[in-house]
């Protein structure tokens, strides 16, 4: 009979103390919003509280609730301490939304526990979802339901506004570029001018040509001795910057007089000689010898080879100044 007793006050100890452990336990669940549009989406919160010493198992929610509900997606499971230090509280989210209108009920979900090995289930709170449609204004037509989301522009989309950015900036410019041209009375297009032959190159050429044609051998001394000094002059004011064309003998002649550093004595003597006998002929009816119009021509190339300027000398191989002069200064035959 004592035996009977005893274990009938340790069950209901035990039935006490499960009892009163189990009032600790605090199932939950809660809606962020309750009213909803269609399309929206909301959290749905299962949570509990429960002593530190009691395992807890999260119910399976599916992936549709009540078949009009979907859940988009779920959370893990976050674990928080309480201010009790001996309870905590685990919370597990939801993201749910629905395409319905109406008013859903979410029902209860249950908590598996488990008491110092005695396997229990708890219930939290049921909820209720409201989903509502847009109110239509008739009179204004169809509308979105949401507002489409701006997409993010693409380079390929971006390219062509660039493209034509860029077209008006050119033409602008040209307008501007092409008023600038008129207004200084140069043309829209100009073509790259040819960089000038040197000096003694076209010297050279001209003198070659006197020599071909001969005309001193056709009676025409004055015409031969005109082209001779012409070429010697136009040499001169591209050469040494002095102004032979427009100037007198006598003034060219003061020129190279006055700038000593610019040819030696004997080439100075020579295109004085020159330039005094090509005055004779062509101002005062003086007929020079023969060997006098072959000597002219040789004086001229000599002075044209060896007053050009310095680095066209460099530029030039020794052998091919030699076959030069030698072809240049060769003395032309009077026949």
């Amino acid at each position: 009979m004592q035996l009977k007793l005893k274990i009938l006050i340790l069950f209901t100890a035990i039935l006490i103390a499960g009892t009163t452990q189990a009032q600790r336990i605090k199932a939950t669940a809660s809606l962020d919003s309750a009213n909803i549009l269609i399309g929206d989406q909301v959290k749905l919160f299962l949570e509990i509280d429960h002593p530190k010493d009691v395992n807890v198992q999260f119910p399976a929610v599916p992936d549709t609730i009540n078949s009009l509900i979907e859940v988009i997606s779920r959370s893990g499971v976050d674990t928080f301490e309480l201010d009790d230090e001996k309870l905590m509280k685990q919370i597990q989210a939801y993201t749910i939304t629905s395409f319905d209108s109406g008013s859903y009920r979410i029902p209860p979900y249950w908590f598996k526990i488990d008491v110092d090995g005695t396997i229990d289930s708890i219930p939290s709170n049921g909820v209720t979802l409201n989903v509502y449609t847009m109110e239509i204004d008739t009179t204004k037509g169809p509308t979105d339901i949401k507002m489409p989301y701006d997409a993010p522009l693409t380079l390929k989309e971006v390219t062509p506004y660039i493209l034509g950015v860029i077209l008006i900036g050119a033409i602008i410019f040209f307008l501007l570029y092409s008023i600038k041209r008129k207004k200084n009375n140069k043309p829209i297009f100009a073509r790259p001018q040819k960089p000038k032959e040197p000096a003694h190159i076209i010297a050279l050429r001209e003198l070659d040509r006197i020599k071909s044609e001969k005309v001193w051998q056709q009676g025409k001394t004055k015409q031969y001795y005109s082209e001779l000094t012409d070429t010697l002059r136009e040499y001169i004011e591209d050469r040494f910057g002095i102004r032979a064309l427009e100037q007198t003998t006598d003034e060219t002649i003061e020129s190279f007089r006055v700038q000593k550093g610019l040819i030696n004595e004997k080439h100075f003597s020579n295109l004085t000689q020159l330039l005094q006998l090509a005055d004779l002929v062509k101002f005062a009816k003086y007929q020079p010898l023969p060997d006098d119009d072959n000597l002219s021509l040789v004086n001229a190339y000599f002075f044209v080879n060896d007053t050009k300027k310095e680095e066209q000398k460099k530029a030039d191989s020794k052998d091919a100044d030699k076959g030069d002069n030698d072809e240049n200064i060769e003395e032309v035959e009077i026949k």
